[in-house]
């Protein structure tokens, strides 16, 4: 199960309003703490910044000359 941006924003949500449960991947998750709220909240921003860093090189194509010299 691979996290969205969709999961990220319902993350932020309940920050802002304060609320410890959330539906993460169509599963709801309730958390003990604002602060841990906040650090699943951190961790799904870097899983997604990461995950977007990987497919941005993805599309592009590279040309190698091979050569030899034989004698």
């Amino acid at each position: 199960m691979a996290l969205t941006t969709a999961d990220l924003d319902a993350l932020n949500a309940a920050i802002v309003g304060a609320e410890l449960e959330v539906e993460l991947e169509g599963r709801r998750v309730k958390y003990r703490s604002v602060a841990e709220l906040m650090a699943a909240y951190e961790h799904a921003k870097s899983v997604l910044a990461a995950s977007s860093a990987g497919n941005a090189g993805r599309g592009s194509s590279f040309r190698f000359d091979m050569r030899t010299s034989r004698d």
